[in-house]
């Protein structure tokens, strides 16, 4: 039955190969309803519902980064678009200041023209009245060039008044004449002027006008790229909503995820793989690292600390066995508020929760303080830093003496210290800190090799 069962499987997989991104935008569709998927999960069995689960887990990351990389680009989008528009807007207002400096111009041109045409007219009417006045002076002169002799003298009482007469005609008409010249020579000079202030205060109105048509056109594009942009950030706003509604449909399988790995909390060996496969799948740490983790610091949650917490003012308390009089149970600058906050939260006894005793060096005298709590170990001050993650990714209080949430902490808190490229580094800084002393790698090495058995171990469970 089960063969026939993966032969049929793999029928049904064959499109998805002939036709890429069909099946499984297609047939995945369910995840993305809650109620539907409550639907199919309610009709499989417990590992059926957590395949299923896992496989739409998968499918939503997909899609969420595939938004992701949208979002990316219609970013890249709105810059290029509010670049664009912020560049029209400088051009344009570039283009207004132009036109405006040329319309300076030209009425400038405009009076300096309207100025040489009065001052063409004024030239014209004194060419007018020079030719006149030259006119009459010749007709004068021509009249005294007919008189005879007899008239001569009968109207002069002297000859030379008559030759004086003469010259002073000959002489005006020739001053006349000079007169005239300049002024036709000033006539054609504003002329020549007028022409050249006509041409260039054309010149300056085909330049405004060739600046305006810029400047409409500018407007245009500026106008297209903010209806673009208007458009963008809409998309944009949208896959923001998506991406969100997305990442809240995986929170809520992860939640479910989480839920459905039921175990005691001094789990076997195969439970707490289970459980350390689901946190590997959130966090990226190998599974075997986190067993190997767990096993150093309680081994996987059967011993969680031998000692209580008895005074908070001084951190000190007793032995969980023999009641003795223990101190440095607790730093209580540093733990013992959040610990009392963490006890209270859950309804724990704070003077009745084991946690870990203080090392010891080789006189009985305490190294350091104790205080760390649950199968993962942490201190109080550091769990506080961490315990809205967990929450995030169960939908539940964060709980250190929950071998679930004692595992996600871990693996988040290697995966915060480097744990995915560098664990022997993750695994030291785990125990003792940033700055960790060569007499405490035996925790690094011992953690390492536990893990490297437990990688023989789930090699031969999965065989």
């Amino acid at each position: 039955m089960k063969s026939f069962l993966k032969i049929f499987l793999s029928f049904l997989l064959i499109p998805a190969f002939v036709l890429p991104g069909f099946l499984s935008a297609a047939s995945m569709d369910f995840c993305e309803s809650a109620d539907e998927l409550d639907q199919r999960c309610n009709s499989l069995s417990a590992t059926e519902c957590r395949e299923l689960l896992e496989e739409c887990q998968t499918y939503l990351d997909q899609k969420s980064a595939q938004i992701e990389a949208d979002i990316t680009k219609t970013e890249a989008e709105k810059k290029t678009l509010q670049s664009q528009i912020y560049s029209l807007g400088n051009q344009i207002k570039n283009l207004s200041n132009q036109i405006y400096q040329s319309n300076l111009v030209i009425q400038d041109l405009k009076i300096q023209v309207t100025d040489t045409e009065s001052s063409i007219i004024s030239t014209s009417l004194e060419i007018d009245n020079s030719k006149k006045k030259l006119t009459g002076i010749l007709r004068a002169i021509y009249e005294e060039d007919q008189k005879s002799i007899v008239e001569v003298f009968l109207m002069e009482d002297q000859l030379s008044d008559f030759f004086n007469d003469m010259v002073a005609l000959e002489e005006l008409s020739n001053k006349n004449k000079e007169f005239l010249g300049d002024i036709k020579e000033m006539k054609f000079y504003l002329e020549g002027q007028k022409e050249s202030l006509d041409e260039e205060k054309e010149s300056m109105e085909n330049l405004v006008a060739i600046q305006d048509l810029q400047k409409r056109e500018n407007q245009g594009m500026k106008s297209e790229r903010e209806s673009f942009l208007k458009m963008t950030e809409a998309e944009y706003q949208k896959q923001l909503q998506e991406k969100q509604e997305t990442e809240e449909k995986v929170q809520a399988i992860r939640t479910r995820l989480f839920e459905l790995i039921g175990v005691p909390e001094a789990p076997t060996f195969e439970q707490a793989y289970e459980i350390a496969k689901f946190v590997s799948g959130q966090t990226g740490i190998r599974p075997a690292l986190l067993l190997a983790v767990l096993t150093q610091e309680s081994n996987i949650g059967k011993n969680v600390g031998q000692c209580f917490l008895s005074n908070t003012m001084t951190g000190d308390g007793i032995k969980a066995v023999t009641k003795e009089k223990e101190i440095h149970i607790m730093k209580p600058s540093r733990d013992v508020t959040p610990f009392l906050k963490i006890t209270e939260e859950l309804g724990r006894d704070p003077y009745n929760t084991p946690v870990s005793c203080p090392m010891k060096d080789q006189y009985g005298n305490p190294i350091g303080y104790g205080g760390a709590m649950g199968p993962s170990q942490f201190i109080p001050s550091t769990w506080v830093i961490y315990k809205d993650e967990i929450k995030a990714i169960t939908g539940k209080l964060a709980n250190p003496w929950d071998i679930r949430d004692a595992f996600l902490a871990t693996g988040i808190y290697l995966k915060d210290l480097g744990g995915k490229t560098n664990e022997f580094n993750a695994v030291m800084k785990y125990f003792s800190g940033n700055n960790w002393s060569k007499w405490e790698e035996f925790y690094g090495r011992s953690v390492l090799a536990i893990a490297a058995g437990y990688e023989d171990d789930i090699r031969e469970m999965n065989d």
